[in-house]
């Protein structure tokens, strides 16, 4: 059997790399505002494009992070078109829970200032993310619901953050217990 390269539909007919780009954005978008109907949920770059590919019928054999990019910015372009939230912020790494880099795309068509560092990009998206659900009618708790990081990034920055520090006493700069007064200074 010999292995399809490049783009094509199901029935082997090959196409452009930016019709397929196309096709699957329009795919892509509807998925998407499917995912912001529900508070706090997420989808990864591949389970998006397993979805968007079954239900467009069109393959390629061109690694995800060669091509992913461009079909996100095009729905980035087609949310801020539409005057809908960045959709785009649905989306997320597998193995890190991190929108990534290509993020800034959606600062970019929004005006909005680059983000300095991940975390901060991250707590934008989060807030994108809010955005999404509540433009999509997810059911939100009282309150309006919150913004949220992503669970695994949630879960490795728990797990990497230092024990917070008790006070120093300020008199002697011995560690206060618990307590609160210091032992030695009384």
């Amino acid at each position: 059997m010999v292995r399809q390269r490049g783009y094509w539909r199901e029935n082997g007919d090959q196409i452009s790399a930016q019709e397929a780009w196309d096709i699957w954005a329009y795919h892509a978008y509807d998925i998407l505002v499917e995912v912001a109907g529900s508070y706090h949920a997420i989808i990864t770059y591949g389970e998006l494009r397993d979805r968007f590919q079954a239900s467009s019928g069109i393959r390629t054999s061109a690694l995800l992070q060669n091509w992913i990019g461009e079909v996100l910015n095009r729905v980035i372009r087609e949310a801020h078109r539409r005057g809908d939230p960045p959709l785009s912020a649905l989306v997320v790494r597998l193995d890190d829970g991190m929108v990534g880099g290509g993020y800034e795309e959606v600062l970019q068509v929004t005006g909005g200032p680059p983000v300095a560092d991940e975390i901060a990009r991250e707590k934008h998206a989060a807030a994108a993310r809010l955005a999404c659900y509540r433009h999509f009618g997810a059911a939100l708790p009282t309150g309006g619901g919150v913004p949220a990081l992503a669970p695994k990034l949630r879960a490795t920055l728990k797990r990497n953050a230092p024990e917070p520090r008790r006070p120093l006493c300020p008199s002697c700069f011995v560690q206060l217990p618990v307590i609160g007064a210091c032992a030695s200074c009384g």
